[in-house]
């Protein structure tokens, strides 16, 4: 055997797993298809938001939080309604148990800090026993998605020092090895030294074969969301036709191969349809890699409007319900709409995801972070209203729309229908009373004073002029998360079709669904899949050891 534990991935999960094994006294052989600059993984690029229950940070923003709240929010989410949801569910409780329990001091024990204020992602609009979060639960990362690498990338890499850890860059796995029913080792390709930047994409081009063998192999490889074919291959029925035109939220080797050779060697792969893509993509103006696109992270005051000028029904707004959006966009026959707001909501309400894309966070500047609270958007974000195909600008509604009809050439818009959308709206601004249920979630929104602070803007009329330019964003379906993948127990074991484990395979992270095969369910309640990743590492390392 070349070591103990072969973990193919070199992402969050395969590190955390790694570092886990290493703890737990085993030797660790790290695989990976891309090369030393990758690793980290799609996690790398994240905002870095994890999901934690009744926190210190939530306690200081006066938010009153639970673990049984936070297990009735992720039911409503979840909705698991098929047999194999089994394992999943147990997943999910476990994973909520942990985010209400130990995660937080496990993680501050590595030295990971949170951003004061708490974010309030995906909230939902309906019952309480429906989708959402009931309170703010998104705890951005002191330092974004690099911030929570870091730690377990230090570790894995001290291991190597100290001779526990191998790393095999440019290694693409093509096969698992079976000897006697269970799986020994790995098989695969030498791919041919590549430098290029971290994201892009890189030289397939062989060298020569390898073979490793081990006690166990844990696959952390992440998911399918840059396999645009795969994605439309499996694109649920239940949100009409998979989108002709897609733009990429992760990087080209996010391909999905191996859940296809883990199925070949007798894993059960389960809730292929459930997937998670954004609404509020746009296109990259300094792409890395192929299709880059950049996901707006709303605030709840931008109007939204479908590729005819209609208005979005209740209750999907920015920042509700993120898969509810994308079933009803499919529905009208379009597969882009818009954002229409105004300069001062884009000050106050347009973040991007992304770790490049928050240089404040990332680089853990104070004096750049403060910015945030003085006039003005962050730079990357007028960088994008500057450059990006995406934007338009103009001083009046008129002019609006006629330039982004301009940005789709297609004309669909009629500036009619467009001001009858912007001025009902602009009317319920203008007494305490309102119909409007987007206008009151944003009055509301501005109770909490972590979205006052920084998150909100003061309700305003969109054609008040001193709020103004009036800024047209065009929104495309960006992919971004596989929520099924390998169905696996608790340990982490991965599970023949027949429920019996696979000996010898492990597996984590996005490909197991972020544990068991898909603890989401159909959706996500967000910061759920770094600490996904984390939890389901550590889990199969765990699993392995035993």
């Amino acid at each position: 055997m070349d070591s103990d534990v072969i973990v193919v991935g070199a992402g969050l999960a395969g590190l955390a797993a790694a570092s886990e094994l290493v703890r737990l006294g085993k030797t660790v052989t790290v695989i990976d298809q891309e090369g030393e600059q990758s690793l980290g993984g799609q996690a790398f690029w994240s905002f870095g938001g994890l999901f934690l229950v009744d926190s210190p940070e939530q306690r200081r923003m006066g938010i009153k939080d639970s673990h049984e709240l936070a297990w009735q929010d992720w039911l409503g989410t979840a909705q698991f309604d098929r047999p194999e949801d089994e394992w999943p569910r147990r997943w999910a409780e476990a994973y909520v148990d942990f985010a209400a329990g130990e995660k937080r001091a496990w993680l501050h024990s590595l030295g990971v800090r949170f951003f004061p204020v708490v974010g309030w992602a995906e909230r939902g609009g309906y019952t309480a026993q429906g989708h959402g979060n009931s309170v703010p639960r998104f705890h951005i990362t002191w330092g974004t998605g690099p911030g929570v690498v870091a730690p377990f990338a230090e570790r894995v890499r001290q291991a190597e020092r100290d001779g526990k850890v191998q790393f095999k860059f440019r290694h693409r796995v093509d096969g698992l090895t079976v000897t006697d029913g269970a799986v020994t080792g790995v098989s695969g390709t030498l791919l041919s030294p590549d430098e290029s930047a971290r994201g892009a994409a890189t030289t397939r081009e062989a060298l020569g074969e390898f073979e490793i063998s081990a006690e166990a192999v844990v696959v952390t490889s992440g998911g399918i969301g840059g396999n645009f074919d795969l994605v439309r291959k499996h694109w649920p029925a239940r949100m009409g036709p998979a989108p002709k035109r897609l733009i990429s939220g992760v990087p080209a080797h996010v391909d999905g191969r191996m859940l296809g050779i883990a199925e070949a060697a007798g894993a059960n792969l389960i809730n292929r349809d459930r997937m998670w893509h954004y609404t509020e993509g746009i296109e990259n103006w300094d792409p890395i890699w192929p299709h880059h696109g950049i996901r707006i992270l709303p605030g709840p005051s931008s109007l939204w409007l479908d590729a005819t000028g209609k208005r979005l029904p209740a209750p999907l707004f920015p920042g509700f319900d993120t898969l509810g959006t994308l079933e009803h966009i499919m529905t009208t026959g379009h597969e882009y709409t818009w954002f229409v707001l105004t300069q001062k909501i884009l000050e106050k309400e347009f973040a991007l995801s992304g770790s490049e894309q928050n240089p404040d966070l990332t680089g853990k500047d104070v004096k750049l972070l403060l910015k945030r609270v003085l006039p003005g958007a962050p730079g990357p974000v007028e960088a994008f209203k500057k450059h990006g195909a995406d934007f338009a600008v103009a001083p009046t509604l008129p002019e609006l729309v006629a330039k982004m009809n301009g940005i789709t050439g297609e004309g669909l818009l009629e500036y009619e229908t467009v001001r009858a959308a912007v001025e009902a709206r602009d009317a319920e601004m203008d007494n305490k009373f309102t119909k409007d249920l987007q206008v009151t979630a944003l009055r509301g929104a501005r109770n909490y004073r972590g979205d006052k602070l920084i998150r909100v803007a003061t309700p305003h009329r969109l054609l008040d002029p001193k709020a103004g330019p009036l800024i047209g964003v065009r929104l495309h379906v960006l992919t971004r998360k596989t929520l099924g993948g390998l169905q696996t127990d608790l340990d982490g074991r991965v599970l023949r079709a027949d429920g019996s484990p696979l000996p010898g395979l492990f597996a984590a992270g996005e490909a197991a669904g972020f544990g068991g095969g898909g603890m989401h369910g159909y959706r996500s309640l967000e910061g759920t899949f770094l600490g996904g990743c984390l939890f389901s590492g550590r889990q199969a390392a765990r699993g392995v050891a035993a």
